[in-house]
């Protein structure tokens, strides 16, 4: 597991995700550890972090 800091497109705070390592294209919904509202979690892993998205699950 890789520990990835980014900014809650709720509340602007900077927190951070456990993110599996995989070869596949990974996407769920996590809440903010912050303000609790959840948040659509899109990455690509391939030997490093390759793409990573975080969005308000309401876009």
């Amino acid at each position: 597991m890789e520990e990835h800091f980014f900014q809650c497109p709720y509340c602007w705070e900077e927190i951070s995700m456990l993110l599996e390592p995989s070869n596949l294209e990974q996407q769920y919904i996590e809440d903010c550890e912050v303000c609790c509202r959840p948040i659509q979690i899109e990455y690509f892993y391939e030997e490093e972090l390759q793409s990573f998205s975080a969005q308000s699950s309401e876009d």
